[in-house]
């Protein structure tokens, strides 16, 4: 099938801004749907339907534009979706295949399906308080009437606990860690428990990602297994190629192959892993590209918004390789609240510091105002060291350049690679 030359994205955030650069570069045209004649992709895309994400009647009049349409986020409406395709409009990946990923509990199921390694989990419903059985013998009176018993977790599972909304949670938000029973009561008093699952705190020595996609023709392509980091559960960093054996590498190569074939996916998909005593455990599936593959960009031949456009046009994807011996990717979080921010003057002075840093590579996503640990920008800087521990020492050291200029939002320190 010959390579299409126009797609559609719903939604123009970085990732499609970043996308529109790459459509750029290859000749694509992108039009976006996204609702602020601000969003940062605007600037870059062929066209734009000015139009709430979840706004049917308006990625129809995309479909008018293009010839397939993907999507920046999760967050779309499958069922009004459903007519649209039932009339021909060719969504990559399927909405069948997204179906699946776009909450956190059907997430768990589909792994559950395939046998896949995650952590074990119940929906918080499964624990709300229940009338305790009176003792058949004895009789009610008012001086003593039945006591409901107070919520517990499930049998098997230990405080602490991560709780998690099952959709609409990201960079930390939708999420409470449980550390007793009335952390679990609290919980359930002021969230629907039937939008929330539980899961087992998962004991780790990495947090390791890897950006996968596969194209029309069923080829699955992978970019390097990376490293990533933490702060206040926004990522802050990520190193690439994370330090990891020929063993472990096709381990998640394989449950990357099995996941998008399965589910007969076109597109990219992202899975972040814990990885420890335990071996690795997937922690998250995200239909799109992540953050964890914003290196590719400079450190590799092709990037991860290549592998998207390329899967959704219908040509061949290439095998993504390093052009450096690693790279290490950096969050620029917001360090300071600023409600009405020049996004061209945002925080110059420190911006102008990162780009003079050397082989460094500064995207700045021009988004208005500025909150305490939003992602703003990021920067990339190339690393040279070809031995691993080397490298890991190298990372560190341009890790600690860049907090000189650009401190993390205030909470708990980053601790080191080492």
């Amino acid at each position: 099938m010959g390579a299409a030359t126009s797609i559609g994205i719903v939604g123009g955030g970085q990732l499609a801004w970043m996308l529109a650069e790459a459509a750029r570069r290859r000749g694509v045209e992108l039009h976006v749907q996204t609702p602020g004649p601000g969003d940062p992709a605007v600037a870059l895309a062929s066209s734009v339907v000015q139009a709430d994400v979840r706004d049917v009647a308006a990625t129809r009049e995309l479909a008018g534009r293009c010839s397939a349409i993907s999507f920046e986020n999760e967050w779309v409406d499958l069922d009004g979706l459903a007519a649209l395709a039932a009339d021909g409009v060719c969504f990559l990946p399927s909405l069948d295949a997204l179906r699946p990923l776009v909450c956190k509990r059907s997430q768990r199921e589909l792994l559950q399906r395939l046998n896949l390694p995650s952590p074990a989990w119940f929906v918080l419903e499964q624990v709300l308080p229940v009338a305790a059985d009176p003792d058949p013998g004895a009789e009610a009176t008012p001086q003593q009437p039945p006591t409901p018993s107070g919520p517990a977790l499930p049998a098997g599972f230990a405080y602490p606990v991560m709780a998690k909304a099952a959709s609409g949670g990201y960079d930390g938000k939708g999420t409470a860690v449980l550390r007793s029973d009335a952390d679990l009561e609290a919980l359930l008093q002021r969230v629907d428990p039937a939008g929330w699952i539980v899961e087992e705190f998962v004991a780790f020595e990495q947090e390791l990602a890897v950006v996968a996609a596969r194209d029309q023709l069923g080829q699955v392509e992978c970019l390097p297994i990376v490293q990533t980091h933490q702060h206040q559960q926004v990522c802050d960093w990520v190193l690439a190629p994370a330090e990891a054996g020929h063993a472990l590498q096709q381990a998640v190569r394989n449950i990357a192959a099995s996941l998008l074939t399965a589910l007969d996916y076109v597109g990219v998909l992202s899975i972040e892993f814990f990885y420890g005593p335990r071996g690795l455990m997937i922690n998250e599936l995200a239909p799109r590209t992540h953050n964890s593959g914003h290196y590719s960009i400079e450190a590799c031949d092709s990037s991860q918004f290549d592998l998207q456009l390329l899967s959704v046009s219908g040509a061949a994807l290439p095998e993504p390789r390093l052009q450096a011996p690693g790279a290490l990717m950096v969050n620029l979080l917001g360090f300071e609240q600023r409600s009405a921010d020049d996004p061209a003057s945002a925080y110059e002075g420190p911006r102008q510091q990162l780009s003079a840093l050397p082989d460094a590579h500064l995207h700045w996503y021009g988004k208005a105002g500025s909150s305490l640990g939003r992602k703003l920008g990021h920067i990339t800087l190339l690393l040279r060291e070809h031995d691993p521990a080397a490298r890991r020492e190298e990372a560190m050291q341009r890790l600690d350049q860049v907090r000189a200029i650009w401190p993390l939002p205030p909470g708990p320190a980053s601790p080191d690679l080492s």
